[in-house]
């Protein structure tokens, strides 16, 4: 689904050039649930951007779903991204004058379908996050993990190859934490890929696939070690770990 090579993601200022990716290579098959941790700054959010064609890159390669995105233009990659991908962010990013109907209906616009259609798959993607006695309530009558689960629901309704959700647990207590993770579950186990960012050791834990990354480069867990820490603990038990 997802083959990266030597991708380089360069961020330029007048007096600063940050490598936010450096010869990243990361290959993720169709199928797969992946969870992403690093460190503040590590990549995670730029990483995201790139596989989801939200931001451009400066060198190396992306072949999604075997076809080479690396040239294409805003209009391509526009087009790709309503037909293959759903983004789950950690804001949630409903439109609050929309209800959960029309938030849902949202990426489904774009893509010209009939009504009827639309209706069909909009009442799917709700019943598989459990909302269809919410679908006239708007944002502001929702819960923290009620919105969560309609951003859900708009990224499945199209239903996408891949899902990349970037901490969409860190607005949430453990309890909807969890229940969003047991949906990404469910969605993964009908054969969507899913890519997740978080902070949260225990739900990164839950992906049968865990990669870090470390001042832009990736350390795969299946493959290496993983990172030794900043320090060590018995050097100086005053300071505290870093979280990945």
């Amino acid at each position: 689904m997802i083959q990266m090579q030597s991708i380089q993601k360069i961020y330029r200022t007048e007096h600063v050039e940050t490598h936010a990716l450096s010869g990243f290579n990361l290959s993720i098959a169709p199928g797969e649930f992946v969870s992403l941790m690093g460190p503040s700054g590590s990549g995670k959010t730029t990483l995201l951007n790139v596989a989801g064609l939200l931001d451009s890159f400066d060198g190396g390669t992306y072949r999604l779903d075997g076809d080479d995105v690396s040239r294409l233009g805003d209009r391509q990659m526009s087009r790709i991204r309503n037909e293959k991908i759903g983004f789950i962010f950690q804001t949630f990013n409903l439109i609050p004058d929309l209800d959960v109907y029309d938030n849902v209906d949202v990426p489904l616009r774009y893509r010209r379908l009939p009504a009827a259609a639309r209706r069909e798959r909009i009442e799917e993607a709700l019943e598989i996050v459990g909302l269809t006695s919410r679908i006239h309530h708007y944002p502001a009558q929702l819960s923290g993990g009620q919105q969560q689960r309609v951003a859900v629901a708009r990224a499945v309704v199209g239903t996408p190859k891949l899902i990349l959700a970037d901490e969409p647990t860190g607005n949430l207590d453990s309890a909807m934490a969890n229940e969003i993770m047991d949906l990404l579950e469910k969605i993964n186990d009908l054969g969507t890929t899913v890519v997740i960012v978080t902070h949260d050791s225990e739900l990164a834990a839950r992906a049968p696939r865990q990669i870090y990354l470390l001042d832009g480069r990736l350390v795969d867990l299946e493959k290496d070690e993983r990172p030794a820490p900043l320090f060590n603990p018995a050097e100086n038990g005053s300071r505290q770990a870093q979280s990945y």
